[in-house]
């Protein structure tokens, strides 16, 4: 069979292609194993999990390449569920595959995905809902580590002062990694010329 793969990662500034591809293309490679040859790459950077197939730019290029009687491939292989799909995306992809012929494979499912069996939806039902649970927990987890690290810590998160204050050197970052590499904490003060205007 010819497979082609799709991939994805998050942000383009604290992910590595070359790694993120690696990992993801070995374990579709792995999944297809004895069964054909990826003949075709789609991998998408800088593109939220949340956002549908058709509003990221290679895997709404690859279902417009499944849409063409040339393809050149009979089937999608996915590197990881969470790195393709979001809550029930992967129905409308699955459904929108299967009217041209293509079907899809899952390292998750140990190969093609077929809901007819009751074993696959509940484990599509099942990985849908934990990709959302996902994104939820880490929304939740960083908001609540940003209002710790302003609270006890005093620690300036970013951007513009906000007027009546300015920014201070609060010593060496609490990352180790970070300290090394000499990044430092900023903190808010109140600015002697302006903050008498704030009330």
């Amino acid at each position: 069979m010819r497979f082609a793969f799709y991939g994805r990662m998050s942000t383009t500034e604290d992910q590595d292609r070359v790694t993120s591809r690696g990992w993801q293309l070995d374990v579709a490679e792995e999944t297809i194993g004895g069964h054909g040859t990826i003949v075709a790459e789609y991998f998408d950077q800088g593109c939220s999990r949340r956002w549908s197939w058709t509003k990221r730019p290679r895997a709404a290029a690859l279902l417009a390449a499944a849409q063409r009687p040339d393809r050149g491939f009979d089937a999608v292989v996915i590197g990881e569920y969470e790195r393709a799909f979001y809550g029930d995306q992967f129905q409308t992809v699955l459904a929108a595959l299967a009217e041209v012929g293509v079907r899809v494979w899952l390292p998750e499912a140990g190969g093609p995905v077929d809901l007819e069996e009751p074993a696959h939806q509940a484990l599509m039902l099942l990985l849908g809902s934990q990709s959302r649970q996902e994104v939820l927990r880490a929304r939740y987890r960083v908001l609540a580590a940003m209002r710790t690290q302003v609270r006890t810590q005093g620690r300036f998160l970013g951007g513009r002062p906000p007027y009546g204050y300015r920014l201070v050197d609060a010593g060496p970052h609490p990352n180790p990694v970070h300290a090394h590499w000499g990044r430092r904490l900023h903190r808010l003060e109140p600015d002697p010329t302006t903050a008498r205007w704030v009330r």
